[in-house]
């Protein structure tokens, strides 16, 4: 698969992302880090951006982790349910 390069705008910087993934994933995945960002960058007390970059990543992982232990879950009950 060939990458190609998409621009995305994150926090007011420009980004020139290469990715073989389609582009409008790519982009939704940017508006998502850009809206995180925004929200701590409003209720934060740090002004360093890679401080709100990385307090974005750890939301974002938790956000992550919480909806894949859901999914174990509904998998989980799914295959008692078929016993």
């Amino acid at each position: 698969m060939t990458k190609q390069t998409i621009p995305v705008e994150i926090q007011g910087q420009q980004y020139r992302i290469r990715s073989s993934g389609d582009r409008e994933s790519v982009e939704q995945a940017a508006r998502l880090v850009d809206e995180t960002m925004g929200k701590l960058r409003e209720r934060a007390t740090v002004v360093d951006s890679l401080d709100i970059a990385v307090l974005a990543a750890l939301n974002l992982a938790n956000q992550f982790i919480g909806l894949r232990e859901r999914e174990g879950e509904r998998a989980r009950v799914e295959e008692s349910e078929q016993i």
